[in-house]
């Protein structure tokens, strides 16, 4: 801003509290006697994010940031202020109009101070105006049927209400229940219909196990002991357990696993069996690593290392050298992430078993978790992939079963060797039965829908569904090149990662998953390339849109300082007559 010489107004300290809280502040410079108003902003993507916090080494209960903190309802205001303001920020009128002035005039603002107090007034009035129509944008833009609210807003989801039958006749309720299934059905076949942004495989068919609906299926316990509960899916769940075994290399004496609830269980029970293993161990994993690596560091209070990445999302090996040697008095527990959650990109197993080898790290001190939620089914099928095998000293596998095979439910599998699960293994005379889960009870329906999609599709049609997201993954990347919007496809990913549209609407409608200034397409089994060209399609109207919009803001602006100037140029001939 350039420096005026009008008298900041004084604020209350209700207001500079108020100020502070909601993202907007005043930079007053009592020498130059000069006020201004700016955005306060978070560097990387505007809004704050637990994902910011520093490990303090020793100090787990200090991990969190400031910004947690916060109640929830600052989180939110302190979003939607900060967006407003960095979106009129554009729009302050005072110094503008300074710079557009002739000189002569100039000297008439100055020499007036009443004049030109008044007209900071009219601007900064103006400025709430503006302020006031986008906020009022923000609230009144019509929510696609497609999606959640942005994450500022993610607690306002809806409820359906349940009514108690003696509220109606029977016929009555019955029929209103009919409608409400019937209605919500149509709204998940329209989201299914526009699904991108997330690594869900839709193209699946479970006709022939709807009858199974109406057993309360539970494979509580250790899977490969059977307990007193005899309605379970142990036998289905020992056979998906073989299949894994046979791709991960590793003799069915050796290992040890079981069909999670879903692919965060299979993090947690990793890391767990590696600080069980390694008490006295550091995790290390690198910055884009999923967020329940984290929330096991926490929630097992294990001291560990966020290693930075490099621009592909791959985890910075000097770096994770540099840690491993300053901290070679301790063992370490590495995850080692197949597939990143944003970018997909792939560490290298093999190198870090080369980094580990040089740092000195013996086999009995580290333990490596493999975080394979997506990519740990597809890379076994892709040549050029370093493997993921139990061949490697490797402690565990986890892989998520309602991604890419196709599961209707949450579900996955962590497969670990046998040496390491009697460490926490228990007997429980309750069931009957061992227990080294982390659940307990698990879904046995998950069990039955893996082994069915594995038993119909087999090796060859895994492999047939990996070649096909890879190459469709390949022609989203060149349409977008061709549409001029900035992409990036790491070399074994299906993950698109390009520009962030700047179309909530549209963002909603396609569930794109967004962070910072970029989105991503996780191009999955269900995703053809008539799908694709429809995205893009939108997309580029989407950002024509947009790039229209702001336009027209710019005109307004200019506009608005034109206008501005010939009330101040008026007025100011009205005071030398």
């Amino acid at each position: 801003c350039q420096s005026t010489t009008h008298t900041a107004p004084r604020r209350s300290k209700r207001r500079k509290k108020n100020e502070a809280r909601n993202g907007t502040h005043r930079n007053v410079d009592a020498n130059q006697k000069h006020t201004c108003v700016r955005s306060c902003v978070f560097e990387d993507d505007r809004r704050p994010r637990p994902s910011a916090q520093k490990h303090v080494e020793g100090k787990p209960h200090e991990r969190r940031s400031s910004v947690l903190r916060k109640q929830p309802g600052d989180w939110c205001r302190t979003t939607m202020n900060s967006r407003v303001v960095s979106m009129t920020a554009e729009l302050q009128v005072p110094t503008p109009i300074a710079k557009l002035m002739k000189e002569e005039q100039r000297e008439t603002v100055w020499e007036n101070e009443k004049m030109e107090a008044e007209l900071v007034q009219v601007a900064q009035g103006k400025l709430k105006e503006v302020q006031k129509r986008v906020m009022k944008g923000f609230q009144d833009e019509p929510v696609a049927p497609y999606q959640a609210l942005p994450v500022s807003l993610k607690h306002l989801a809806s409820a359906e209400p349940i009514v108690e039958p003696s509220e109606r006749a029977p016929e009555e309720h019955n029929a209103e229940i009919a409608r409400v299934i019937e209605e919500y059905t149509d709204l998940l076949r329209e989201r299914t219909k526009h699904h991108l942004g997330y690594p869900y495989n839709l193209d699946f068919d479970y006709g022939p196990l709807e009858g199974l609906q109406r057993f309360s299926i539970n494979n509580l316990g250790d899977p490969f002991i059977e307990s007193n509960y005899g309605v379970h899916s142990r036998q289905f769940e020992l056979g998906t357990l073989l299949w894994f075994a046979k791709l991960w290399e590793i003799s069915p004496e050796d290992y040890w696993g079981y069909i999670t609830n879903c692919g965060t269980e299979g993090n947690l029970h990793g890391i767990y069996v590696g600080r069980e293993v390694l008490p006295d161990g550091i995790l290390y994993t690198s910055s884009e690593t999923h967020y329940s690596v984290f929330k096991a560091a926490r929630m097992y209070r294990m001291d560990f290392e966020r290693i930075e990445t490099m621009e592909t999302g791959e985890i910075n090996y000097d770096t994770l050298q540099e840690r491993l040697v300053r901290n070679k008095g301790r063992p370490a527990i590495l995850n080692v992430n197949i597939g990143t959650t944003v970018k997909g990109a792939v560490d290298d197993l093999d190198k870090v078993l080369e980094i580990l080898d040089s740092a000195g790290y013996r086999e009995e001190e580290f333990y490596i978790h493999c975080d394979g939620a997506l990519f740990g089914l597809m890379i076994p099928f892709v040549k050029q992939a370093p493997m993921v095998t139990f061949k490697k000293p490797i402690g565990s596998v986890s892989v998520s079963g309602h991604k890419f095979i196709g599961c209707p439910m949450p579900c996955g599998v962590v497969m670990t060797r046998m040496k390491h699960i009697k460490v926490l293994s228990s007997d429980i005379e309750y069931l009957n039965s061992r227990d080294a889960t982390i659940m307990g009870s698990r879904n046995g329906h998950a069990a039955i829908y893996m082994w069915y999609t594995l038993t119909k599709k087999g090796y060859g049609g895994m492999r047939k569904d990996v070649e096909k997201c890879l190459r469709n993954a390949l022609v989203l990347k060149n349409m977008l090149e061709k549409a001029g919007v900035k992409c990036m496809l790491n070399e074994l990913s299906s993950t698109v990662v390009f520009e962030r549209p700047t179309e909530e609407t549209f963002i909603r409608k396609w569930q794109l998953a967004c962070q910072g200034d970029i989105a991503h397409v996780v191009v999955m089994p269900n995703v053809d390339i008539n799908k694709l060209q429809i995205f893009v399609a939108e997309l580029i109207a989407s950002r024509a849109r947009e790039a229209v919009q702001a336009a027209k803001q710019v005109a307004l602006a200019a506009k608005e300082i034109e206008d501005c100037d010939y009330e101040f140029t008026a007025s100011s001939s009205d005071s030398e007559m």
